[in-house]
């Protein structure tokens, strides 16, 4: 696939052309931003990301020829040759993507030469060495007797050899460049009688008729090379001629070329096979019956082009049958200087017409691979553009739902749209797990739709994300939960390749850069034309205003980057559920100390300051509040007050040292086993009782002070923590507590949920009313912030006091988007609590807890 800078020569103008270009989005982006006074937490991540989309989609193709090379390399180590990689750049990247090809080609042949020289080689030899063997052991084990017909056919066995391994020494001096040419004057008439003469007297019942036309022919050459060829070509002929057959032997002058034939009068070399009959090894046997090694046509092929010949078989003359080779070379080839030779390489061996089909290239490791590695695999995960339509579906959505209008009803439909998205994409969608999280997660997002409390709203939220994170992955551990909560926004930067490949399969052949361009430009005909048409005709300009909005706008422009913004989430949220982090592969140093005191101490040490603190607790409450007030100097408000939060944050690190102990201790022996249970079932125990003197301080706080939400949080979140503690102590029993994380993160999702349905600002307001009635202190101004959950109890509860926190207002329908349940109810009574009626007209009561 090309890329779309690949037509620029320097890599350096290409790096300054995308850093150009990235800058320039960015730069517009923010300007169109806060020339239309969009928040800056939200121009931010936008101009971030699409400068990294712009910077992705100019930089695709620039460093693949280069990770490609490292995985062909790879492969070529392994003895793999056939791959290569793309070389459609034009700069230095792609010069050397080109010679790396060309080297890959040259190493292909070669090993191909040399697997099938071993083959070949293999091959010949054993067919001589056979016989040779069989012969040698019957005259051995006296079967045969060493007669001159037994030994003369072992000679002829060991002749084959010998003439075999020479053809080998030849060819090996030949590849490696070791054979020289020296030319000098050749009386070609005495060359060809010389060479047929060695063929005249064996055993070969084949006549040799040499013809030298002219016979004084002299041609400049390497004597020694050129019988060479002649006795190759001769001897090919008489192993392929019939008994009383003839061996023609015929040199011709031609101009300022020569020209030698060989002909036979046996079967003849089909037409197709002529070019393969002088590779390595390319014998003629299964068209002409003979034998041999293959080796002596590819030495004559070598001899002549040494001399700058060329040499083929031919169609034999009209009115004959069988083989006829001709070759023609320069009478007189280049000069050599004196006292040099003339060496050239042996011709290659000729290639197949078509090459063998590449195999499947290995997914190349993007650009992401080596910021994540192992921890965030991404094996080629294929392009799905329905995926893609639906997030920008959901940032479209989002782009009307979510700016100017309070959470509710809109913002639960682009929840819901973007958890199906995910939840379409994983492959986990059908485990237990993410079942449960899933509908967990549904009802955290209609939290939107039933109250108007935006703290409760918006924490319903932020779990509801948190636990899809775990969903997708599949975490089953604390240190996992936390790297499942970060995969998501990481998920922007690891997704980028995969939305490359999904680019390329939504446009067919990869041309994103060609549909974008299009799109360009079909964006400023629409409005170079629409201008123009709406300046002239205002019908036109109408209707073009109703169906078109305006660009310009603050309006438009809030919603367009809201809209970009919910699309980038939820394409990344996509991209997570599609190809999940390996968070479980990541591991800790979790081995067992050596010495069972290396953990044990440490907890037993907590244990005694445990110990002591719970005796304190114990001589405050024995000894009464005057002790109490005389022993530390303060009051016992302020004692409650100070204690709550360091409870809390002990019981917390609690449950850590728990966890980091029962990780560490050895569980081999009964006794090993005895002391976890021991030590940690005491702590445990021990915590429970910190848990209900942190929830009796907060109890007696909240009476004190009032109720907020705050303190809410807080109670419910000191109560969880002893969930997890009595969870804890059954899970140390059994000494298996794989459940425990995924127990903690559940059920406080079930408890947040709780606080949720138990309508907590409504609870707050009649609570706080309570202590009222009873104390006659109250903070009006506080109960006046409260949402319109709070509305129906405080106009129910309240007589005379009414006017210190609601007033009267004007039903208003406002958007549908943003109904829920609350506000509906506040909106029907006609009131909503107001801050401005307690300075209006101060109340009775009014404190400032």
């Amino acid at each position: 696939m090309s890329g779309p800078l690949d037509p620029i020569r320097s890599v350096k103008f290409k790096l300054g052309l995308l850093v150009a270009a990235s800058v320039s989005v960015a730069v517009v982006v923010a300007t169109f931003g806060a020339a239309n006074d969009v928040p800056m937490w939200l121009i931010s991540p936008v101009t971030v990301t699409l400068a990294l989309a712009v910077t992705q989609l100019l930089a695709s193709g620039m460093t693949s020829p280069l990770r490609q090379m490292t995985v062909a390399a790879s492969r070529m180590a392994r003895g793999e040759h056939r791959t290569r990689i793309t070389d459609t750049s034009r700069d230095e990247i792609g010069d050397l993507a080109r010679a790396f090809n060309a080297m890959a080609a040259e190493l292909e042949q070669v090993e191909r030469q040399r697997r099938d020289l071993i083959a070949n080689v293999s091959h010949e030899l054993r067919t001589p060495l056979t016989a040779m063997c069989a012969l040698l052991e019957n005259l051995a084990d006296g079967v045969s007797e060493p007669d001159p017909a037994a030994l003369r056919s072992a000679l002829a066995q060991a002749e084959r050899l010998s003439a075999l391994v020479s053809d080998l020494l030849d060819l090996s001096r030949l590849d490696a460049g070791a054979a020289p040419m020296e030319p000098e004057p050749v009386a070609v008439a005495a060359l060809l009688e010389s060479a047929a003469d060695e063929f005249r007297y064996d055993d070969r019942d084949v006549t040799i008729a040499v013809t030298v036309e002219p016979a004084d022919l002299v041609v400049e050459a390497d004597a020694a090379r050129l019988r060479q060829l002649v006795a190759n070509l001769v001897d090919n002929a008489l192993r392929h001629s019939p008994a009383g057959g003839t061996v023609t032997v015929k040199a011709t002058a031609a101009g300022d070329d020569w020209r030698l034939e060989v002909a036979d009068e046996g079967p003849g070399v089909p037409a197709e096979s002529r070019d393969r009959a002088f590779e390595r090894f390319g014998t003629l046997a299964e068209t002409e019956g003979g034998g041999g090694t293959g080796l002596g046509l590819a030495i004559a092929r070598w001899v002549t082009d040494l001399h700058g010949g060329s040499i083929g078989f031919v169609d034999p003359e009209p009115g004959r049958t069988g083989a006829r080779v001709l070759v023609t070379a320069p009478r007189h080839p280049s000069p050599v200087p004196t006292g040099t030779s003339k060496e050239i390489p042996m011709a290659p061996t000729r290639t197949p017409a078509s090459p063998p089909p590449q195999p499947p290239l290995t997914p190349l490791p993007s650009m992401t691979d080596s910021l994540f590695g192992g921890f965030w695999p991404d094996p080629g995960t294929p392009g799905r553009p329905r995926l893609l339509g639906w997030a920008l579906g959901v940032g479209v959505l989002a782009g009307i739902a979510l700016p100017f209008n309070d959470l509710g009803l809109g913002t639960f439909l682009v929840l819901m749209a973007a958890g199906l998205l995910m939840l379409f994409a994983s492959p986990r969608r059908r485990e237990p797990f993410t079942i449960t999280c899933a509908l967990l997660c549904t009802a955290l997002a209609s939290v939107a739709v039933i109250r108007d409390a935006e703290w409760i709203v918006i924490l319903c939220l932020m779990a509801g994300g948190g636990l899809a994170t775990v969903a997708l992955t599949g975490a089953r551990r604390l240190p996992t939960f936390i790297l499942s909560a970060m995969s998501w926004p990481l998920a922007g930067l690891r997704g980028l390749p995969w939305l490359s490949r999904t680019l390329r399969t939504l446009t067919g052949t990869g041309n994103g850069i060609a549909v974008l361009r299009t799109a360009l430009w079909s964006l400023l005909g629409v409005v170079v034309f629409a201008a123009l048409f709406m300046s002239a005709d205002a019908l036109f300009a109408e209707w073009f205003g109703a169906l078109v909005p305006d660009l310009g706008s603050a309006d438009f422009a809030v919603r367009l980057f809201v809209a970009v913004a919910i699309a980038g989430i939820a394409l990344a949220g996509a991209y997570l559920a599609l190809n999940p982090p390996q968070v479980e592969t990541v591991r800790w140093d979790n081995r067992p100390v050596a010495k069972r005191f290396e953990w044990l101490v440490p907890v037993l040490v907590i244990d005694a300051v445990f110990i002591a603190f719970l005796v304190a607790q114990a001589a405050a409450i024995f000894g009464g509040r005057a002790y109490f007030e005389r022993t530390t100097g303060l009051t016992y408000a302020e004692y409650v007050h100070q204690g709550f939060g360091q409870l809390t944050v002990a019981t917390a690190l609690t449950l850590l040292v728990v966890w980091a102990a029962s990780h560490k201790a050895p569980r081999e022996t009964a006794a090993d086993r005895a002391w976890l249970r021991g030590a940690l079932g005491l702590l445990c125990v021990m915590t429970l009782l910190v848990v209900a003197s942190a929830l009796h301080r907060m109890s007696l706080y909240q009476e004190a002070y009032g109720f907020t939400q705050l303190r809410l949080l807080v109670d419910v979140f000191e109560g969880w923590l002893g969930l997890l503690v009595l969870a804890t102590l059954a899970a140390g029993w059994r000494l298996r507590g794989a459940w425990l994380p995924r127990f903690g993160l559940l059920s406080g999702v079930v408890l947040l949920l709780g606080i949720a349905a138990i309508n907590p600002d409504a609870w707050i307001a009649d609570h706080n009313l309570d202590r009222y009635e009873s104390t006659g202190k109250v903070d009006w101004y506080f109960l006046a912030q409260l949402s319109d959950d709070a509305v129906p109890t405080l106009e129910s509860r309240l007589g005379a006091d009414r006017d210190c926190v609601l007033t009267a207002v004007r039903p208003d329908p406002g958007s549908w988007l943003e109904w829920n349940l609350g506000r509906s109810r506040a909106e029907h009574l006609g009131v909503t609590a107001s801050v401005n009626a307690v300075y209006d007209d101060p109340c009775p009561g009014q404190t400032a807890d």
